[in-house]
C-alpha cells in the first residue's frame, strides 16, 4: 500500500506540474509578446487618414463582420463614435490576431490602429 500511495502522490505532482506549465505557457503567448513588439513612441496616427481607411476596408465589409446591421462583437464600426467606443475590444482583437476574421493586417496597419488607440483615440 505504501508504494501505491507514494506513486499516487508523485503522479499527482507530475500532473499538477504539467497543468501549471501549460497554463503558464498559454498566458505568456498572448498579448504580452505582441504588445511589446509595437512601439508607439513618437508616432502620431490620424483617425481619418490612418485608422478609418483600414477599418472600413477590412472590418466593415458586411453585416457578418462589422458592417451595417452587424451584431458581432462590438457591432457596427462605421463611425468614429462606434470605433472609439469599441477601441478596447479592437485593440485586443488586433493584438491577438483574431481580427480581421477573413484576412490579416500588416505590421504597419496594426501599428496604426494600436498607436492611435494608445495615444488617446483622437478624432483627427
Amino acid at each position: 500500500m505504501r508504494n501505491t500511495s507514494k506513486f499516487g502522490i508523485v503522479k499527482g505532482g507530475v500532473i499538477a506540474g504539467v497543468v501549471f506549465t501549460i497554463l503558464f505557457a498559454c498566458s505568456k503567448s498572448g498579448s504580452d509578446a505582441t504588445t511589446n513588439s509595437i512601439d508607439c513612441s513618437g508616432i502620431t496616427k490620424s483617425f481619418s487618414t490612418d485608422v478609418n481607411p483600414i477599418i472600413q476596408s477590412t472590418c466593415t465589409t458586411n453585416s457578418g463582420c462589422h458592417g451595417a446591421g452587424s451584431r458581432n462583437g462590438p457591432g457596427e464600426l462605421l463611425t468614429y463614435s462606434q470605433i472609439s467606443n469599441a477601441r478596447s475590444t479592437i485593440r485586443s482583437a488586433v493584438l491577438s490576431g483574431l481580427m480581421p476574421q477573413n484576412g490579416s493586417l500588416t505590421g504597419a496597419q496594426k501599428q496604426s490602429i494600436i498607436c492611435w488607440i494608445d495615444n488617446g483615440a483622437v478624432n483627427n
